[in-house]
């Protein structure tokens, strides 16, 4: 909505005074329309003969008003939040080589654990076993 602003006495606050009438004038108007289109559904409640199709309609049109914003705000912000997602995946197929290294360090360092724990086991039986004498 494009706004000029008037040199003459009023000045800058004028045209803010104009464009909150303005925005106040668009949502009057806005609430008179789900109030006629509540008025219309009720109307055609009592005197269609397909009542039953126009019963699944909501009863209170005026009580979705406040979802339909907020499913406008959330569908705002869906293409930022896809965005998001997207990078926060690309990050994550990136570090795939990462972890394939990691895990196998891993299981070097395990094996590298299990080789000195069994060795050190057969040390003392060794020990243990009388020398051989040829």
């Amino acid at each position: 909505m494009a706004t000029s602003t008037s040199t003459t006495g009023g000045g800058v606050k004028g045209s803010s005074s104009r464009e909150g009438s303005a925005k106040a004038m668009v949502a009057d108007q806005i609430s008179q329309a789900i109030q006629s289109t509540s008025n219309l559904l009720h109307l055609m409640q009592h005197s269609s003969p397909s009542q039953v199709q126009l019963m699944k309609l909501p009863k209170n049109l005026l009580a979705k008003t406040s979802t339909i914003k907020n499913t406008g705000q959330v569908l705002e912000q869906m293409p930022q939040v896809i965005s998001s997602l997207d990078a926060h995946m690309e990050h994550g197929l990136q570090s795939v080589p990462h972890l394939k290294t990691v895990s196998q360090l891993l299981a070097n360092m395990e094996n590298c654990q299990l080789s000195a724990f069994s060795q050190a086991q057969k040390e003392p039986e060794l020990a243990n076993q009388p020398p051989k004498v040829d």
